[in-house]
């Protein structure tokens, strides 16, 4: 702040433009109310104590008086004052925006400059990507400054990715700045079992502002149109919106009404439609039970996975199939030798935030030629032998770490990291793993199994890779899960599959080819924490 002061030429390297007592009756105020605020609203608001005239001169775009404007002839400026209005305007709009109120307590005129609107709005352009003729805001009486401080700023922690808590169905939710809005919309997959087709989605609320006052909120659910809602935030990484007018969420056609739209809307297709009994009471269970969230919910962040060159594909969010349960949403991410698989919406056997698959990279599976694939036996020999070295292996390596402590102990030596041999056996395997894709073909052949049940057939014939891998299953409410093997099978790079052996299953997966915003992890250790939260909750 001194050197700011300094440079605009009211600090003590340039004298004091007032009078001696005014400025220690400033330093007794300052000193007595310390000022903290760096609310964006706070730049260029406030009294003014300065002309009025020579603000409008700012804010109207004409040159101060020459005194102000430059500096003597011949020379350079000394002060920011002495530089041009219009390129002080320039200079502050490329400052962050959060940086502006500080930079407004430095001086008066810095305040009035504060106040050109085109600041603000190459903040709002450049930070939250609004690019919609700001000018238009000038009709309703809203500046710039009040969308980047009132709506922009003010709601900028929500922003992203989100799972709602909505017991085990979980969800995706996307929190993006649209024009003058911010909505949330409630993406859902596609109807069951078209895994390739694109993304829906639907919003849940929105914040807009069209007046001076403050942002308005607005509960999107019901087929009533917009209506009063509220948002808040809870803490860091979670927030909630509430419903104030549920009345709007209601049909004319009581419960019955609404189910049946309910049902086209999830399932596009009507109960009559649907002849597996049990599906139908999954369907009805998923009705009733997420009917009592219409008018509160609260969101938690996820992140989307980080990439490295060394990942199989390219990580990311994944929409797969689940039998009776339908359509689910999976984030697939890379850690090191593993690959997870963790459900964003889920069902009452396995809910969202639980891990439906973790493929062992190590491991790759050669598979045999067109006509024993079809054998399932033979699949699934093959697997349990791949199982068995697993175990083997997991059992050699908890013995060497225990034979390598009980030396460290005996010989009364600070423990060694367990690096030498165990990361040496890491490399060796990341080696075969680098070696077999190597020597696999581009594509190989690849069918189901005799007895293996799909919900879509239309599965592509050809893959790249298989490796061995452990799915999660369990009874209705997560009763008794256990992790059984499988076979993951990587098609191409937006598509690959599960056999469940146990099941006599197969998932397919594809990938959710949206840009989503604000949704990259800051870094590795925070999506490995998100991750862990995720699934704790679940439990």
């Amino acid at each position: 702040m001194a050197v700011c002061a300094r440079l605009c030429g009211v600090g003590p390297a340039r004298g004091c433009r007032r009078r001696g007592a005014a400025r220690e009756q400033r330093r007794g105020n300052a000193d007595s109310e310390p000022d903290t605020d760096t609310d964006p609203e706070e730049a260029g608001g406030g009294a003014v104590t300065e002309d009025d005239e020579a603000a409008e001169r700012i804010e109207g775009g004409r040159p101060l008086p020459p005194s102000v404007e430059a500096g003597p002839a011949g020379r350079a400026p000394l002060s920011l004052l002495e530089l041009p209005p219009e390129l002080l305007v320039q200079i502050f709009g490329s400052l962050p925006g959060t940086d502006l109120p500080s930079l407004a307590r430095v001086c008066t005129t810095f305040r009035r400059i504060l106040r050109t609107d085109t600041i603000w709005r190459r903040r709002c352009r450049e930070e939250y990507g609004v690019c919609e003729n700001l000018r238009k805001l000038e009709i309703t009486g809203v500046s710039c400054r009040d969308v980047y401080a009132k709506l922009l700023h003010r709601y900028r922690h929500i922003l992203g990715l989100w799972q709602p808590d909505i017991g085990p169905y979980g969800g995706l939710l996307n929190v993006v700045v649209d024009g003058l809005f911010i909505i949330g919309w409630m993406y859902l997959p596609p109807h069951d079992p078209h895994v390739d087709d694109p993304m829906r989605f639907k919003p849940l609320f929105r914040i807009h502002l069209m007046e001076r006052k403050c942002a308005t909120v607005e509960c999107m659910y019901g087929h009533k149109g917009p209506h009063n809602g509220h948002i808040q935030i809870v803490k860091k990484d979670e927030f909630s919106t509430k419903c104030n007018q549920t009345d709007h969420h209601r049909m004319s056609g009581g419960r019955q009404e609404e189910f049946r739209t309910w049902l086209r809307e999830e399932w596009g297709r009507t109960l009559e439609d649907i002849f597996h009994e049990h599906m139908q009471e999954l369907i009805l269970m998923k009705f009733i039970y997420t009917s009592q969230y219409d008018n509160c919910l609260t969101y938690r962040r996820i992140y989307l996975p980080p990439s490295s060159p060394q990942d199989l594909i390219q990580p990311g969010l994944f929409k797969g199939t689940y039998g009776s349960h339908g359509l689910e949403i999976v984030m697939l991410s890379f850690h090191g030798k593993k690959a997870k698989g963790t459900k964003i919406t889920g069902d009452p056997n396995i809910p969202a935030g639980q891990q439906t698959v973790e493929i062992d990279l190590a491991h790759p599976l050669q598979l045999p030629d067109i006509e024993t694939l079809r054998d399932f036996s033979e699949l699934s020999r093959m697997v349990l032998a791949v199982q068995e070295q697993v175990r083997r292996e997991e059992q050699e390596r908890e013995q060497r770490q225990e034979e390598q402590e009980h030396s460290q102990q005996a010989a009364s030596q600070p423990a060694s990291p367990l690096g030498g041999e165990g990361a040496e056996g890491e490399e060796t395997a990341a080696g075969a793993e680098g070696t077999t894709q190597d020597k696999a073909p581009a594509s190989q052949p690849f069918v189901l199994p005799t007895g293996v049940i799909s919900r879509n057939e239309d599965y592509p014939r050809t893959c790249r890779v298989c490796f061995y891998g452990t799915g999660l299953i369990a009874g209705h409410g997560f009763t008794s899960p256990e992790r059984t093997p499988g076979v993951f099978v990587l098609f191409d790079d937006d598509r690959f599959g599960f056999i469940w052996l146990e099941l006599k299953s197969f998932s397919l997966y594809s990938r959710i080819k949206v840009s989503f915003q604000n949704a990259q992890a800051p870094s590795q250790e925070a999506f490995d924490e998100m991750l862990k939260n995720i699934q704790f909750l679940a439990t």
